[in-house]
């Protein structure tokens, strides 16, 4: 684990292997450990950087005094993706995969600094905002976290984040994410939420996507249908779509070889000069 001081805050992150910059971008709420598969499994082949965004895992909230509940705008997560690649001299465009919020924060990525993307992977994510009851729910969860904790939220979350197959195949997968997820802030969390909730519908920017896009989902995602990840796949020119079986929203964990192996192609073309 590698740290650098951003700002105002100071991030965490994993960078292992040489080669194409493979950005990894996780989830909610989550943090860097969910992409310990794909640092493993890719690293022969690519740059891998993996960072915890701010107020997960290791990396701090903003440096203030006091408890501060701001959100964290998807657009503001995208910029401190992007001073983290200045502060390690990274310039040329990179390889980004978001899962579920680390996509939302892609798209954001994508169109604040379009000529720094090479190639996107767009796994359990949505292009579409919240919906009105969506917004409902996470302000629910804002309120329950502020009252009771993290626990009850965490433990909501979990049941939907795994697949029905994984928890019976993988039960020490529970107990992983279950940890990783004991390892987000307070501040991080009900940051994420708030900007959720704020985040544009990305619905528009899909036409305007003009490099290589490989968009995954699990046969079993609970909480990103699969007519979802359809829609991106026809709205992207030039993109593919690839379903996993056995695998719910944390396909990356559940299915790791599967989807290593479409990683390690989309690289391998990649290398090749295709994208």
């Amino acid at each position: 684990m590698k740290h650098k001081r951003l700002n105002d805050f100071l991030m965490a992150f994993d960078d292992i292997g040489a080669g194409i910059p493979l950005l990894f971008i996780h989830g909610y709420p989550l943090s860097r450990m969910m992409w310990q598969p794909q640092l493993e499994g890719l690293s022969d082949i690519a740059r891998v950087i993996a960072p915890d965004l701010r107020g997960h895992g290791n990396s701090t909230t903003e440096i203030s005094s006091g408890r501060n509940f701001s959100p964290y705008s998807m657009e503001m997560l995208a910029d401190d993706c992007v001073h983290l690649l200045d502060a390690l001299e990274i310039y040329h465009p990179i390889i980004l995969c978001g899962l579920s919020m680390g996509g939302y924060v892609s798209f954001a990525f994508y169109r604040k600094y379009p000529h720094r993307v090479a190639g996107l992977i767009l796994a359990a994510t949505r292009a579409i905002a919240d919906s009105q009851a969506a917004k409902e729910n996470r302000k629910l969860a804002i309120d329950t976290i502020k009252s009771k904790g993290i626990n009850p939220v965490l433990d909501s979350m979990l049941s939907i984040l795994i697949s029905p197959s994984s928890k019976v195949g993988n039960p020490a997968l529970i107990t992983y994410v279950r940890e990783i997820m004991h390892s987000v802030s307070v501040e991080g969390m009900v940051g994420d939420l708030l900007g959720m909730m704020e985040r544009p519908d990305s619905t528009p920017l899909l036409a305007d996507i003009k490099v290589p896009t490989i968009i995954l989902v699990g046969n079993e995602d609970q909480i990103i249908p699969i007519s979802e990840a359809e829609a991106m796949h026809a709205a992207i020119s030039d993109s593919k779509l690839v379903i996993l079986p056995e695998a719910g929203h944390l396909l990356n964990l559940e299915q790791p070889d599967l989807f290593n192996d479409v990683v390690r192609d989309y690289l391998i073309n990649s290398i090749r000069g295709d994208i």
